[in-house]
């Protein structure tokens, strides 16, 4: 069996709890779900390069669960899509730059459209635009999908996103709680539109929007998120530091591009 399908063979039974074991070898990535299949992609390259360390990035805990594992001592490593409070600094904890992931909406290809301008965005997601026809789709009901007041991609379209810092989304709409079931809700209602931190992934199952003419990754789209690492120094391992290093190489960043990442520069 190959390195790589060990790592994908690996998630789905890796740490399901907090409390889970981990396997000699084993390095454990946990936290959130933003830039979860990026991140796994990079993870199944380093165990590639270095088959003595297989990398796994388990489903999504949250940022704050990925904070709160590595602060209580239960995880090396963590992965997290906001900066860390000053408590959580003065708490040892510290984070490193990973990759910038834009800050999608994307559709149920049902809408027939492909792009939007962000005043109709807006009014979308206030429920003041109702059905795709208004703005040159299908005759459907637009369904809003949003993400708790706290989700890490939610905070970035408030800082940057025109017309979305005060914004009242729309009390007809669902909220979901992880990347993962977000995405899953909109490719399963038709109607269906929402957002997260963008991979190539998206474009396989769902329609990505251009925003004013922008698409996530080109220049001049004013919304993305941080991916960082968090690890504490009077626990981190060779391995787990190791695989900190490595996401800064050529290498890494190939990868974290060709998913439609966009690698830190420091």
């Amino acid at each position: 069996m190959s390195s790589t399908m060990r790592v994908v063979f690996a998630a789905p039974i890796a740490i399901v709890s907090l409390c889970a074991s981990v396997h000699a070898g084993d390095l454990s990535v946990v936290g959130t779900g933003d830039g979860i299949d990026l991140l796994r992609a990079v993870g199944a390259a380093y165990t590639a390069a270095h088959p003595d360390t297989n990398v796994i990035v388990p489903p999504s805990i949250g940022s704050g669960g990925g904070i709160a594992a590595v602060g209580s001592g239960k995880e090396v490593l963590g992965r997290i899509a906001r900066p860390l409070s000053e408590s959580e600094k003065q708490a040892g904890l510290i984070a490193t730059p990973v990759f910038r992931l834009p800050s999608a909406f994307f559709v149920h290809r049902s809408t027939g459209i492909d792009h939007l301008t962000t005043a109709q965005l807006a009014d979308i997601y206030r429920g003041n635009i109702t059905n795709w026809r208004d703005v040159g789709g299908s005759d459907a009901r637009i369904r809003v999908v949003r993400r708790e007041d706290q989700d890490s991609t939610l905070l970035v379209l408030r800082q940057s996103m025109p017309g979305w810092k005060d914004l009242v989304i729309t009390d007809k709409s669902k909220t979901a709680v992880t990347t993962q079931d977000c995405v899953s809700s909109v490719k399963e209602v038709p109607g269906a539109i929402g957002f997260g931190p963008f991979t190539k992934a998206l474009e396989a199952e769902l329609t990505v929007l251009k925003i004013d003419g922008h698409f996530p990754t080109d220049p001049g789209y004013p919304s993305a998120v941080t991916l960082s690492f968090v690890h504490k120094e009077t626990n981190i391992t060779q391995d787990a530091r190791r695989f900190i290093d490595y996401v800064k190489d050529q290498q890494a960043k190939m990868v974290v591009t060709s998913m439609g990442g966009v690698p830190v520069i420091e």
